[in-house]
């Protein structure tokens, strides 16, 4: 009797002690997000999913995917975003299809090495496709037909490699990241470039402010710079420049309505945040880290929520 009660008073201990250590690697997993929760939309290849997380941590939406570059939350809640390089979808937050495209069948492409890694929802219901391997822009409309084409000039075609993200202005012109040029072109209407940076690096985004400025996300620069109209850096954020932090591949960056932006880091390891707020005075405001849900490779990310302006 006695030897039985000491086996349950050492299987007790043993419980209490597994308990005590599951608690203290529960403390010790930092926060997902440190400053003040945001809503996101993140896509990562390396676990497949495309997910929205709200302020709780919580993942409202996700949805299985093979890889992707680009993804945008459309004014009607339905997130726009590709399961794989040919492939785009529009889908209700109920996750039901609304709109597809196939890229490497549609428009000529049938037998053609095609890849996209960029497309816009445009104000007038068209969609922009960025294509690599034709090197084109095309905008389609609801059924997929070609409602305008221009061609884009690259030193040499590459299905991976002739563009990162695109995105169509207010002035109709169209802002290119050409990776495999290391180059940012601005075309007009009919294909002609109007503006050009050289990044020196395979640049992966780019978005042009209201001052004029253009903000650059250098992809393998581990960088982001602001640049004005005549190509000078007038703003940057370097490798090391944040304290704790490193930059990798810097993916999609954007200027926030409080005047932060927004650094997606990607490819940075488990101890850099892969998404980060910054002040124009380099103070990290935000952070997202979660690497039990996502992945190294986390090049998508948007902030849902407006971040409150600065006064």
């Amino acid at each position: 009797m006695r030897n039985n009660f000491n086996l349950i008073s050492l299987f007790s201990v043993f419980c209490l002690l597994i308990s005590n250590s599951r608690a203290a690697e529960k403390a010790d997993v930092p926060s997902v997000q440190t400053g003040t929760p945001r809503k996101v939309l993140v896509g990562d290849y390396s676990k497949k999913k495309i997910a929205i997380v709200d302020e709780n941590d919580k993942v409202v939406w996700e949805q299985p995917i093979a890889t992707l570059h680009d993804a945008q939350m459309l004014k009607n809640g339905n997130v726009l975003f590709q399961t794989s390089f040919q492939h785009l979808v529009e889908m209700t937050s109920q996750g039901e299809t609304v709109w597809k495209y196939d890229a490497s069948k549609m428009n000529g492409n049938q037998g053609k090495k095609v890849e996209v890694h960029a497309f816009q929802r445009l104000e007038n219901g068209h969609t922009m496709i960025a294509e690599s391997g034709t090197s084109r822009i095309i905008e389609v409309d609801q059924a997929g037909k070609i409602q305008h084409e221009i061609k884009l000039q690259v030193s040499r075609t590459d299905p991976h490699r002739d563009t990162r993200l695109v995105r169509k202005l207010e002035n109709g012109n169209y802002l290119v990241c050409h990776e495999l040029d290391q180059t940012v072109r601005e075309y007009d209407g009919t294909g002609k470039v109007v503006w050009q940076y050289e990044a020196k690096s395979k640049v992966y985004s780019a978005q042009r402010l209201a001052n004029g400025h253009t903000l650059i996300g250098a992809g393998d620069g581990h960088r982001v710079l602001e640049v004005d109209a005549e190509g000078k850096t007038v703003w940057s954020v370097e490798q090391n420049d944040l304290p704790g932090i490193s930059l990798a591949w810097v993916t999609m960056v954007s200027r926030l309505p409080n005047g932060n932006t927004l650094i997606v880091n990607c490819h940075a390891g488990p101890k850099n945040p892969q998404m980060l707020e910054v002040t124009s005075d380099k103070k990290v405001v935000w952070t997202f880290l979660d690497f039990t849900r996502f992945g190294n490779s986390l090049p998508v990310g948007l902030i849902l929520d407006t971040p409150a302006v600065q006064n």
